[in-house]
């Protein structure tokens, strides 16, 4: 029996409520949307996960404004069921020096920790970004109300012009660095 993992690709299409960050000319919501598209392709061409996208086209939005958004995430992992919810990001700082991946969860000492130090693992040594650690945020929507094991993955700054280059030429490298946590976090070998 697969493994489901439910992959938030965070924010809406540019133009529409919800979009997320900007900075160096890169749209939060455009890289989100890639990088749960490898991640996705990865997990799917993987027997052990099915992967399912709350984005499966470029022009999905959900919800009418930023609450419905992410209550419908939220009800579409939480009815599938999936096993494990991965929330994907991209930060913003208006200091430029800033940046650097974080991994944000409900709580530590949880299955959800674990994962998130093993994806935060595989980011880093798959595109080198600076480990900011994983951060506590009970205040997040989706790590709240989702009944699984949750994450949310901040990739990097678009503010910093060091993340902004890696998040805009290397949006496969994430998905991998992400997927090959995940790998680690079941003690699987890659496929």
């Amino acid at each position: 029996m697969a493994i489901n993992i439910f992959i938030d690709q965070g924010h809406n299409p540019v133009g529409s409520h919800n979009a997320g960050a900007t900075g160096n000319g890169l749209f939060e919501s455009d890289i989100n949307y890639q990088v749960g598209i490898y991640l996705a392709n990865l997990l799917n061409n993987d027997s052990r996960f099915e992967a399912r996208l709350s984005r499966p086209t470029a022009t999905t939005v959900l919800g009418t404004d930023n609450s419905s958004s992410l209550v419908e995430r939220v009800r579409m992992a939480n009815e599938w069921p999936a096993n494990y919810f991965i929330s994907i990001h991209c930060n913003a700082n208006p200091n430029p020096a800033i940046n650097g991946t974080e991994v944000y969860i409900y709580q530590y000492g949880t299955q959800a920790n674990w994962l998130a130090q093993n994806v935060m693992d595989g980011i880093v040594q798959t595109v080198g970004t600076r480990n900011n650690g994983i951060r506590i945020n009970q205040t997040l929507y989706v790590l709240r109300r989702t009944t699984m094991p949750s994450i949310l993955v901040e990739m990097g700054y678009l503010t910093s012009s060091i993340d902004a280059a890696l998040l805009r030429d290397n949006q496969y490298g994430f998905a991998y660095g992400m997927y090959i946590g995940i790998l680690r976090y079941f003690g699987f070998s890659p496929a």
